[in-house]
């Protein structure tokens, strides 16, 4: 009967195609026929779909939210009877609270059930980018403890909005940082779409964060401005009602809210990198293929020149920006300060668009494969680059047109044509370059290891016959003990010291020459390509530390020299220039991670 069965039942359409000449009792096993094969691919269609509509969903919630505040943020902008800073306060006091109660959630319920958290991703979360969460947060709750102290000297003609805002936000940054310190490389595996929303939420409130901090500071720097021009015209003249007294803790507090200001953005910025790599790997399940065996470590072996001229670098940027800053704060900045600023742009730019185009070629001509695996923080990192480059490529393009349409044959002029041109090409060249190196396999240190186990063999056969020494003169000793005790035993207690001695002596230029020759060993192993990258890359690192650091603290001469001002007018360059500010800002801070990572690749 069996038999019968089978032979009535339809041949498929590989029986059908068949060649005539195969035996007819020849048994073919078709995987898509069994009931298991087709249910496991169901199941898989469905989970694929499921994580689809998940991450639709949790999207559509977050740019509703992200819609929703900025309409509250741009009719304060623009209609400060309607809507006033309170209101925006309140609404993002509300956010922080939800976004607090789902992390709590997270932190103490679904992050502790069975089979939660099955693996983690190796490449989220590195350590200098969960070190910027703690950094930035630890500033930013510094930054709002100023805010509550200067609020609360001036209650007389402060909200207590003012004083609960902070308050919130400090509890707020405290909990997003230990969530993101412990929890960035989680794949979690159960309520993913209660976890893809959360993450979503928090996105969209640290956006909106970031967005008031923006426009915050927009405001501030376009009343400071026009106080300064009114300054001039009417000197004597105070209109604020609500001014801070004159006492030390009050100008403390003052100064120290506008120093540690733009911290509050970039704190916001690296935050929603992070959780957004957490809302990819939701549901992630990665296999042993994903997992690196040998994790490369930061070493600063084999690299000379590239700290040597980043420390000349950042030792002259310091010094130009220190003078900008003494020019500033006192007056109206000189001509002579903006040539020495855009001079020290224009001699820097060049040097590290040569050394981002070398390393390119050196990574053109190097026989390291393409790295294809799926990644979503290298993803993150190259769509981070790209978008934040365009802040600092879309104000020196409208420098360029300003400049070209006036008078470019000014001195001064010329100078801003020149940095506008050859800040364009450092973003594209540097872009490529650490792209590249992202993209590029990590070094497998096979090689490295081997040197290393040949390092430790002669080490250690240079140790042997100084033991054998030791070994064969305690032999002695104990042969010429037996006759006579005494006099070995006043001997021993002569020359106890002297051995010593030697023996300190011995050990300690063993360790010396150790440490010695496994570094000229290293160094001496690490190939012309490798050693170039790494030079490369540190000095590169420097250069954008430094140029993070001097827009970040107030050098900002592409609004105070006048030219796109006059041309463009007031508020539309102000407007340009508070969108392209903070990105370039960003920009500098987020490649000094991906060149650290290109260096310890290399």
């Amino acid at each position: 009967m069996p038999g019968n069965k089978v032979s009535k039942q339809k041949p498929c359409h590989h029986c059908k195609s068949r060649p005539a000449s195969a035996p007819p009792d020849t048994s073919t096993i078709h995987y898509e026929k069994f009931w298991l094969y087709r249910h496991c691919s169901s199941v898989q269609q469905r989970d694929r779909q499921a994580q689809k509509a998940g991450q639709l969903f949790s999207g559509l919630l977050a740019m509703n939210v992200v819609f929703l505040g900025s309409a509250f943020i741009s009719s304060m902008i623009f209609n400060h009877v309607a809507i006033t800073l309170a209101d925006v306060w309140i609404l993002l006091s509300i956010l922080k609270v939800l976004c607090l109660c789902w992390i709590i959630y997270y932190l103490l319920g679904t992050s502790r059930q069975p089979h939660a958290v099955l693996y983690r991703d190796s490449h989220a979360g590195p350590i200098w980018i969960r070190g910027s969460v703690l950094l930035f947060g630890s500033f930013s709750i510094l930054l709002n403890v100023f805010q509550i102290g200067y609020s609360a000297i001036l209650i007389q003609c402060k909200s207590r909005v003012e004083i609960v805002f902070p308050s919130i936000e400090i509890f707020f940054i405290l909990t997003q940082a230990f969530f993101l310190w412990h929890h960035s490389k989680d794949c979690i595996q159960v309520q993913h779409n209660f976890t893809r929303c959360g993450l979503m939420l928090t996105i969209a409130t640290n956006l909106l964060l970031w967005l008031l901090a923006v426009t915050n500071d927009t405001i501030h720097m376009e009343i400071e401005s026009q106080l300064r021009e009114v300054e001039q015209r009417f000197e004597g003249n105070e209109t604020a009602s609500c001014t801070c007294p004159n006492t030390t803790i009050c100008k403390v507090f003052q100064k120290g809210y506008i120093l540690l200001y733009p911290f509050n953005t970039e704190y916001c910025l690296v935050c929603c990198s992070v959780l957004y790599v957490m809302w990819k790997n939701v549901g992630r399940r990665i296999s042993d293929h994903h997992v690196p065996h040998i994790k490369p470590r930061f070493k600063l072996q084999g690299v000379v020149f590239g700290p040597l001229l980043g420390t000349i670098a950042v030792i002259i940027g310091i010094c130009v920006f220190m003078m900008y800053q003494i020019q500033a704060t006192g007056s109206v900045p000189s001509r002579q300060v903006f040539v020495i600023y855009y001079s020290y742009y224009i001699v820097l730019l060049p040097l590290m668009s040569v050394g981002a185009v070398i390393g390119t070629i050196i990574h053109a001509l190097e026989k390291k494969e393409l790295d294809t695996l799926k990644n979503p923080t290298r993803s993150l990192d190259v769509i981070l680059l790209m978008g934040a480059a365009l802040g600092q490529i879309g104000m020196s393009y409208f420098s360029i047109v300003a400049i070209v349409a006036t008078d470019p044959r000014d001195l001064l002029n010329s100078l801003i044509l020149s940095h506008s041109v050859l800040l364009i090409f450092q973003n594209i060249t540097q872009n490529v370059f650490i792209i590249d190196g992202l993209h590029r396999q990590p070094f497998v240190a096979a090689s490295e290891a081997r040197h290393a186990e040949h390092a430790k063999d002669q080490a250690a056969a240079s140790e042997l016959p100084g033991e054998e020494e030791t070994t064969t003169s305690s032999n002695q000793e104990h042969t010429q003990m037996s006759p006579d005790k005494e006099e070995e035993m006043k001997e021993g207690q002569n020359h106890e010291a002297y051995d010593q001695r030697g023996v300190n002596m011995m050990e300690l230029g063993q360790e010396i020459r150790k440490v010695s020759l496994s570094y000229i060993h290293s160094y001496s192993h690490l190939s012309w390509k490798r050693r170039a990258l790494r030079e490369i890359s540190f000095f590169l690192v420097l250069c954008n530390i430094i140029l993070w650091v001097m827009p970040t603290f107030g050098a900002h001469p592409v609004f105070e020299n006048g030219l796109e001002k006059s041309f463009y007018g007031y508020s539309t360059w102000f407007a340009i220039v508070n969108f392209g500010l903070p990105l370039g800002v960003f920009y500098r801070m987020h490649s000094v991670g991906g060149l650290l990572e290109v260096y310890i690749t290399a």
